[in-house]
């Protein structure tokens, strides 16, 4: 097999156009007219797009049908007009009667794709129940493929999808097999989500937002979840708004924690993808449960 690809085997300025694919700012058509001026050695430009899509097997940690969890897909009321709105629901097997403490998992611009299922698998061998909706149920849900999912993610109403996630949040809230103590994690959109609903819910327990988009100074005096928050070191698209929030988050009195880990890329912490950093990821993680069991129980 050969070697895993890192962000350090491709030139920085692709990274960036890579980024900028992912999020829509460019199209496959311009990221492969631009991508070709770094094709060398026999690689196309649609070579180099490959090596830097997801590899769902490659980076799954917990295995769909592990014994030691209790998984299904359940679907929560929808308060926006769109019925309803799937998810993933993971429990340890082991956990029996036991209340558990509650974590949102909130996915990044391509809905519940199977890293996001992964990650709620994670959180419950480490003895959360965790709850991952996918936001692109009213447009049939994520598609199976990255592109069509990004295209899908774009057409949605996103007052709707915000309401969405209120309302799964409060479904989580009120299971009878929950300690009463919630959480919510995101990553890219999903942790400007993760933000955002810290400034909505005042009984949100904690938040944990991954390289996620900061929403206006002055929303930061809505917050009452204490935040951990985990930004890569090359991220300008989502590192240039945090300071003005820092401050704010300072002003207004919020306990909050904040990691910047030297040489990373945005979504260091997919590990579907070379731009993972596996030493960052594993420190991002361990801060993330810890944070979770001192403040979730």
């Amino acid at each position: 097999m050969p070697p895993r690809l890192t962000a350090q085997d491709f030139d920085q300025e692709l990274l960036i156009l890579f980024d900028a694919y992912v999020h829509g700012a460019v199209d496959r058509r311009g990221f492969l007219g631009q991508a070709q001026r770094f094709a060398k050695a026999g690689v196309t430009a649609a070579g180099l797009l490959a090596a830097l899509s997801p590899n769902f097997a490659a980076g799954q940690q917990v295995k769909p049908d592990d014994a030691r969890l209790k998984t299904e897909y359940v679907t929560v009321p929808s308060p926006s007009g769109y019925g309803s709105i799937r998810g993933y629901l993971v429990r340890p097997a082991s956990a029996g009667a036991t209340r558990l403490p509650m974590v949102l998992v909130i996915h990044e611009n391509r809905g519940l794709n199977p890293h996001i299922e992964d990650i709620a698998r994670r959180l419950a061998l480490d003895g959360f129940m965790a709850f991952a909706p996918d936001a692109l149920t009213p447009v049939g849900g994520y598609p199976g493929d990255e592109d069509k999912a990004r295209a899908a993610f774009a057409t949605l109403d996103q007052v709707k999808t915000r309401q969405d996630f209120l309302a799964a949040a409060a479904w989580l809230r009120a299971r009878n097999d929950g300690n009463g103590k919630m959480g919510a994690v995101g990553f890219c959109y999903g942790g400007g989500m993760a933000h955002w609903l810290a400034t909505q819910l005042p009984d949100l327990n904690a938040a944990v937002p991954f390289y996620g988009n900061s929403p206006a100074p002055e929303e930061a005096a809505k917050v009452r979840a204490p935040l951990l928050v985990h930004l890569a070191a090359v991220d300008e698209r989502i590192n240039a708004a945090w300071p003005a929030y820092e401050a704010a988050l300072k002003a207004a009195g919020v306990k909050y924690a904040v990691h910047q880990y030297p040489g990373t890329q945005h979504g260091f912490n997919n590990d579907t993808t070379p731009r993972y950093d596996a030493a960052a990821a594993e420190q991002a993680w361990s801060r993330t449960v810890a944070f979770f069991r001192s403040n979730l129980g």
